[in-house]
């Protein structure tokens, strides 16, 4: 069915039936994945996986890539599956139908839009605290400072997502270059550090409950979620029936960088710092640079720490806007109302741009608590519904039977599991 309707399609049928050789926009698309999923949360990833000791650390490296890959893989594939064009809440209504789609674009948008305001809070503090402490002047109101920093990144957003995601391929490069720097740096201030607790095999329920609640870590700090509906849309115009091929060749390349870039540079922090020190950085409240500055007393970390900061959260504010903005289209288009798409474009930037100001101006405590409270839902729609879909949806079928399918699932239901028993007082 979808075949026969993809076919009549002008675009599908201009794709290529073969698939072309790796060209410059599969490369920017490896990069775009990137620079959504290592953003602000991988300077606090040494922190939160170090603490478990050497062993469970050492497990949770060797799951990164499997959990990373087959999860995003599986979303890709489910976006796939739709008609031609459809972004992933239309693909939900299309298989599941109306109710069921308006529900995933009510959780879709509010499992992404709170980690947006996250990201603009986060950017007012780096730059405001990087003006005062190392550059030494007086930062604007927080206000103004807020509101300059949100416009110039909607002003990248208001260029288009092909716009969006050349301006993060090309902060990607910075950011990579910082993070290897910045782990070389630290290698030959390795002392052994995390080592110290791997001559002590931990209980094996001690490992498993250790692992259990330091999973949902590792799989937020690898998520790419918001940025996939786009991804696979721009997949399928560009490949037609090529497309899941090529979306996994670059989704394998882009998590390749991902886990070993972010796993080198966790290992280069663990073995230079102890599990106390570890610990005292979590207690303060500090990303891994931070402490690292403080630690070494280091002029040039303490410039750069900030900068890297700062690169880091543009490009995951960039890459959630996409997901974000595809969300509230979504509920503005359920709610009956179709407004012209440039009307829609407009409308979108300027309710973006009101709430995320206003929540960088407050700069209130309790978004901590709204991103935990989106963790499962982002967990759901990225493990859980592509897996339904396999055994519900017949343009879903092909992939059933395959053991990536189980991990996948069970990947999800231990990271759902552990985010709402650590919301548990």
């Amino acid at each position: 069915m979808n075949d026969q309707a993809n076919s009549l399609d002008p675009a599908y049928s201009a794709a290529p039936t073969h698939l072309p050789a790796w060209g410059r926009q599969d490369t920017t698309w490896m990069l775009g994945l990137f620079g959504t999923a290592i953003g602000a949360g991988t300077l606090f990833l040494p922190i939160n996986a170090g603490l478990g000791g050497f062993w469970p650390l050492l497990l949770l490296a060797l799951l990164a890539f499997p959990m990373t890959f087959y999860a995003h893989r599986g979303l890709t594939r489910f976006v796939l599956s739709g008609r031609d064009g459809a972004d992933i809440t239309e693909v939900v209504e299309e298989h599941f139908g109306v109710k069921a789609g308006a529900l995933i674009t009510l959780l879709y948008f509010f499992a992404i839009f709170p980690i947006l305001l996250i990201y603009s809070v986060a950017l007012t503090n780096t730059v405001g605290s990087f003006m005062q402490y190392q550059l030494h002047v007086q930062p604007p109101p927080r206000a103004l400072l807020a509101l300059l920093l949100i416009v110039g990144l909607l002003g990248v957003v208001r260029c288009g997502e092909a716009m969006i995601v050349k301006a993060m391929s090309w902060m990607v490069y910075p950011f990579i270059a910082a993070l290897l720097l910045l782990a070389v740096f630290l290698v030959p201030h390795w002392n052994g550090g995390i080592l110290a607790t791997a001559t002590r095999v931990p209980e094996p329920a001690t490992l498993l409950r250790t692992l259990w609640l330091a999973i949902p870590v590792m799989v937020f700090s690898f998520n790419h979620s918001p940025i996939i509906s786009a991804f696979a849309v721009d997949q399928k115009r560009r490949y037609g029936r090529q497309a899941e091929v090529r979306s996994g060749q670059i989704l394998q390349r882009a998590h390749g960088l991902m886990v070993v870039m972010v796993l080198f540079f966790v290992f280069s922090c663990v073995l230079t710092l102890s599990p106390a020190q570890l610990a005292e950085a979590k207690a303060q409240n500090l990303s891994v640079l931070s402490y690292l500055a403080n630690h070494f007393n280091n002029p040039i970390i303490a410039f750069a720490a900030p900068l890297i900061a700062f690169v880091a959260i543009a490009k995951s504010f960039l890459g959630h806007y996409i997901g974000a903005s595809e969300g509230f289209k979504g509920l503005v288009a359920r709610s009956g109302r179709r407004p012209a798409a440039k009307t829609l474009d407009r409308v979108t930037a300027g309710f973006m741009l009101v709430v995320c100001w206003l929540v960088a101006t407050l700069n209130p405590s309790i978004l901590k608590m709204i991103e935990t409270l989106g963790g499962p839902v982002i967990a759901a729609l990225l493990f859980l519904m592509p897996m339904y879909a396999i055994r519900r949806v017949p343009a879903m079928r092909q992939y059933s039977g395959q053991l990536s399918n189980l991990f996948v699932t069970l990947v999800g239901l231990v990271a759902i599991s552990a985010l709402v028993y650590s919301l548990i007082p």
